[in-house]
């Protein structure tokens, strides 16, 4: 539900205004700043209607409330996540972590009462594009596939085994865009991944990571069926939704331009097989939101059954198959990210011993 039209700037004023009216007074409030696309965003470009405002709100309790996800607020979807002090303990673990790291390398912080973030923003930017902290952010993205992969669970719905699946088979992109210094983002994971490697003449690499994902054969008119079938199972859900999820404000209508819109503008730009990854994602979550709160609405399951027997899942039995080929391109993938660390002219060695 983002205004057409309004610049990133703006909505990072909107962003911080819900901070300030919203979040700021609470007694465990301790600071908030940008995360996601609008952090690495120029402010001065348009954000698309397809994209909201990732905010992070950090608080003093060591575990931190449950995720109040996407709220429409002043023209703007922001969403809003809680984060305790206790996951930003220092500098040196916010520079090794992946998905950290990239929201402290410019100045994103709208809420800071004790400066504290301040500091800490200041020393993840000078360390940021340094040769060590790069690579300790891949394996981190490494590690995720790893431990994603090793906690599939053949007992779960066949829903939930793909998602278990198709996240770690993802965070493949992630390795290779933390080693160019770019966004590791979510749902536009692929589309960022072909950017980037195209700048660094790999397109063979890119076939290989959706080859991995099972959607490089797929037609443009393949993904505009199962983005259609996707989408009827949205709206269910989203009007079925009672039980809440950790992704539970993705399936709702304000979130529906995002979730939805957002695989058709990427089909309309001719990036329907990076569309796929969202798609299959948003489907599976809609299936889990069904079971739970309209068992009896059976009929969209067919359409995820297709969906996953084109990405070579036709059965939970291919799960294990498809876990093992991504475990075995990781030195494929880790050598890739090697050549781009190497190539990187961004990328430095540290200024001085411990700095």
């Amino acid at each position: 539900m983002t205004t057409r039209g309004l610049r990133v700037r703006d909505a990072r004023a909107a962003a911080a205004r819900w901070v300030a009216q919203e979040a700021a007074a609470a007694p465990n409030f301790a600071g908030a700043f940008l995360t996601g696309s609008a952090a690495w965003a120029d402010p001065g470009a348009v954000l698309p209607p397809t994209s909201d405002v990732d905010v992070a709100v950090v608080v003093t309790d060591p575990v931190a409330p449950p995720k109040l996800g996407k709220i429409p607020w002043d023209g703007v979807l922001v969403e809003v996540t809680y984060m305790s002090w206790d996951r930003l303990a220092s500098a040196h673990d916010v520079l090794a972590s992946c998905h950290l790291a990239g929201a402290f390398r410019t100045d994103t912080v709208i809420a800071d009462p004790t400066g504290r973030l301040a500091r800490l923003q200041a020393a993840v930017a000078a360390g940021f594009a340094e040769r060590r902290w790069v690579r300790l952010r891949c394996a981190d993205a490494e590690s995720r596939i790893t431990g994603g992969l090793a906690a599939l669970d053949a007992h779960a719905p066949f829903h939930d085994q793909v998602t278990a699946w198709l996240f770690p088979a993802g965070i493949t992109t992630h390795v290779l865009l933390t080693a160019g210094l770019r966004n590791p983002t979510v749902r536009l994971r692929y589309p960022a991944v072909r950017e980037l490697l195209t700048s660094y003449g790999r397109m063979d690499v890119y076939e290989e990571l959706l080859g991995l994902l099972g959607c490089a054969h797929l037609p443009r008119e393949r993904v505009e069926a199962h983005l259609a079938t996707m989408a009827r199972a949205f709206d269910a859900a989203a009007a079925a939704a009672r039980t809440p999820f950790p992704f539970s404000s993705d399936i709702t209508p304000a979130a529906r331009p995002v979730a939805v819109d957002g695989g058709l503008d990427l089909v309309a730009r001719g990036l329907h097989r990076e569309a796929v990854f969202w798609i299959a994602a948003t489907y599976a979550r809609c299936l889990k939101i069904l079971a739970a709160d309209a068992p009896g609405e059976t009929g969209h399951r067919a359409g995820f059954a297709d969906l996953a027997a084109d990405l070579g899942i036709g059965s939970p039995d291919d799960l294990p198959r498809r876990a093992r080929e991504v475990s075995a391109y990781l030195p494929r993938l880790r050598a890739v990210a090697e050549e781009i660390i190497a190539a990187n002219p961004e990328v430095r060695d540290a200024s001085a011993p411990g700095g």
